[in-house]
């Protein structure tokens, strides 16, 4: 059975580890695509939910557990589907007020951090801009895709009747 012991957490840690991996060697070292803020939010959400996944994996929560395993999975999925839908937003819309704003390195250095993260969710030019798209769908969207199947198997986990 695919959502039984340890399986579904190792199969969503290895594609957390590989969805980072691509981001960072593939995307960003070999095309040269520096992350917009957005870009760097949605990497530490996939972070975050693989970190939850690896734990899992090397708990093996059953019964209780399992479904709070299941459901901070779901919860941190949501939350970044929640990023990668502003994001698309932003690349989509039509929003002459997207400002130029620096990178997200400078804007921590200068800036408290709630303003750093109003100041990503409003938005810069950086995150409205498409630099990468395959099939017509842009670097968030894959994202969103990524991370919806990561929820389905969340949800599996959390709902996944013991024998």
């Amino acid at each position: 059975m695919m959502f039984s012991g340890r399986t579904p957490f190792f199969l969503g840690f290895a594609a957390c580890a590989a969805a980072i991996a691509a981001a960072i060697f593939y995307f960003q070292h070999h095309l040269g695509l520096e992350p917009c803020p957005l870009c760097i939010f949605q990497r530490i959400s996939i972070m975050v939910i693989g970190a939850i996944f690896l734990i899992g994996m090397l708990h093996g929560p059953r019964g209780t557990l399992r479904r709070v395993y299941g459901a901070l999975l779901s919860i941190a999925c949501l939350s970044g589907m929640g990023i990668a839908i502003r994001h698309l937003w932003l690349q989509y819309g039509t929003h002459e007020e997207l400002a130029c704003g620096g990178t997200l390195e400078f804007m921590l250095e200068n800036d408290p951090l709630m303003k750093v993260i109003e100041d990503v969710f409003r938005g810069t030019g950086d995150c409205g801009e498409i630099v990468w798209s395959l099939f017509g769908i842009s670097i968030p969207g894959w994202t969103l895709i990524f991370i919806t199947g990561l929820l389905v198997l969340s949800l599996g986990i959390l709902f996944k009747r013991e024998a």
